[in-house]
């Protein structure tokens, strides 16, 4: 039986978290699990590709095995692991673009002033930064691109997760609000060939979307619209989906969110809000260090179930039925009241 470390040593891992992180976020930046799909390499072979340093590299790819993220042999050849897996470009839940997001300089600075947003309840990235996140991410090209990729990545084992727990057959015309570059409604579209989607987002990122589309054959039962969910959402569909929306925004912005989706739906219209719902205690949960994230970047929160309920409610809506998907996300279903 293994003996567990003393709080003292077990503390000291934990502070050590964010080396993990970053470590994990370079190789994922180099490409290094793309470069073993095909076998073990050396830390010398790999550093030859990636135009790196060996020893250094070495030393990072050594950190990232000690937690299980590649492996390293005797001969100090490192190969993939299943946690190394979501690091390839290609694999179905891929998190390497992700990856390298939440490691990114201006992630590690916002994270530094975290003390700020504890003390005023404010957004630490605007004032680090001079603006808020969205406005940073659309004035700043790389950043942008670092950022919406981020989301396409995290959004595929999400949206798969989405698609194998929920029954979208009923629905003829399906909005998607906030839909990004599209990879959820198309992943729905897919499985469901006589549904319609609309893809509603702000104009350069519901343009940006054609070409997923396209790539997932769908292109010609999804029309594209553009505008602010929050002063309206397209008419016509009797389904409104929203994943990782509400969450971006404080309680009065999501409930008038959730109002023009009620308002654009037809009496048998459903709202379908994929989030994480965070379980109340000490429960473990990514949501609850998600939720910090949130204070950091923007005025919105991560949210409990009763939380969760009392938005729905203020926006005329019953919440009929929270489902659980293989993913920390959850389909929170709505109808009107």
């Amino acid at each position: 039986m293994e003996q567990q470390l003393p709080p003292p040593a077990q503390l000291m891992q934990m502070l050590f978290g964010f080396a993990a992180s970053r470590a994990i976020g370079v190789a994922a930046e180099l490409g290094i699990a793309d470069l073993l799909q095909d076998g073990a390499q050396s830390a010398e072979e790999l550093a030859r590709q990636t135009n790196s340093h060996a020893r250094s590299l070495y030393r990072v790819l050594r950190a990232c095995a000690s937690v299980g993220v590649f492996s390293e042999d005797e001969n100090q050849r490192f190969a993939l692991t299943p946690l190394a897996q979501p690091l390839l470009t290609n694999d179905p839940g891929s998190l390497r673009a992700f990856a390298t997001m939440i490691t990114t300089d201006w992630q590690f600075q916002t994270w530094a002033q975290l003390p700020y947003s504890v003390r005023t309840g404010k957004p630490a990235f605007d004032e680090v930064h001079g603006m808020t996140s969205f406005d940073y991410f659309w004035s700043n090209d790389q950043a942008g691109k670092v950022f919406n990729d981020a989301m396409t990545s995290n959004s595929a084992h999400a949206s798969a997760a989405v698609v194998e727990a929920y029954d979208f057959s009923p629905f003829a015309r399906l909005v998607d609000v906030g839909g990004g570059h599209g990879i959820l409604l198309a992943s729905i579209l897919k499985k469901y060939p006589q549904l319609r989607g609309v893809l509603y987002d702000v104009p350069a990122v519901a343009e940006a979307a054609q070409t997923l589309l396209e790539a997932h054959g769908v292109a010609d039962r999804c029309e594209r619209q553009s505008g602010d969910f929050f002063q309206s959402v397209p008419s016509g569909g009797d389904a409104y989906i929203m994943k990782h929306i509400i969450h971006d925004w404080n309680d009065a912005q999501c409930v008038a969110i959730l109002q023009n989706c009620r308002q654009a739906m037809p009496a048998n219209g459903k709202v379908l809000v994929v989030e994480i719902v965070v379980p109340e205690g000490n429960a473990p949960s990514v949501g609850k260090f998600l939720d910090l994230q949130m204070l950091l970047y923007l005025p919105g929160c991560e949210r409990t179930e009763p939380e969760y309920r009392r938005l729905f409610d203020q926006a005329g809506l019953d919440l009929t039925r929270i489902i659980p998907t293989r993913s920390p996300f959850s389909i929170l279903e709505g109808v009107a009241k």
